[in-house]
């Protein structure tokens, strides 16, 4: 028995016992995990599809351990334009192994189906309500927020998901490890998975004693985030 489902964005044909490398999960090492948009499922010569995903099937996994994978070479260049740029990517993974395929019976958590209920019973108004109080408090936030993208390899989506997530200041970036701000981008959007941490507690310390000639000599030797 096989299925394909989407884990972390992705779509992968898996059967039970299968190691398979996917882009960065939340999860523990150690502790289960199960996927629930299965898109399809064969058994010897049947074969179930889902419109879009299977009701009720599941597939059950273990993560087994968060990597970095191989260091890939991104060159830039324009004819006679002087411009060249280098950057080195590895991109953060999490290897799990498949422990079972559930054709049915399988429940989604509780949570997303009470806030579908609630939001079904909900007025229209009461939801403008909800969506506009996150909004003003992420403004206020922002506006309390250092410019974390100076930090080298930090975009705007990667400044915007640290400050959601309580980062907001080159302090608080600075105490927290590699690991963690991996996590939080991984959770935020699985595009953001692949960005390289190693430095950025190192570049926010500066950055909030105010080493910023220290900080750009650091930045220089910087090859694709990892530190020459």
């Amino acid at each position: 028995m096989y299925a394909i489902v989407e884990i972390a964005g992705h779509q992968f044909k898996v059967e039970k016992d299968q190691k398979v490398f996917v882009n960065r999960l939340s999860t523990e090492e150690g502790k289960n995990v199960d996927f629930d948009n299965v898109l399809l499922i064969g058994d010897g010569n049947n074969v179930t599809l889902g419109a879009p995903a299977i009701d009720g099937a599941q597939v059950s996994a273990k993560v087994l351990k968060h990597l970095k994978g191989d260091k890939v070479i991104v060159f830039k260049k324009k004819r006679r334009k002087g411009y060249r740029v280098k950057n080195g990517h590895r991109q953060a993974l999490t290897e799990i192994v498949i422990e079972g395929i559930t054709t049915s019976g399988a429940k989604k958590t509780a949570p997303k189906k009470e806030t579908k209920a609630s939001t079904s019973s909900a007025t229209k108004a009461e939801p403008k309500a909800e969506k506009a109080a996150p909004k003003a408090a992420a403004k206020k936030a922002t506006g309390k927020a250092d410019d974390l993208k100076k930090i080298e390899g930090a975009g705007p989506k990667a400044a915007e998901a640290l400050v959601n997530a309580g980062y907001e200041t080159f302090a608080k970036v600075a105490k927290a490890t590699p690991e963690e701000l991996s996590n939080v981008l991984s959770e935020a959007s699985s595009r953001l998975a692949h960005i390289v941490t190693d430095t950025w507690p190192k570049q926010a310390k500066l950055a909030a004693d105010g080493k910023w000639d220290e900080l750009k000599e650091l930045q220089d030797r910087l090859d694709g985030g990892i530190e020459k």
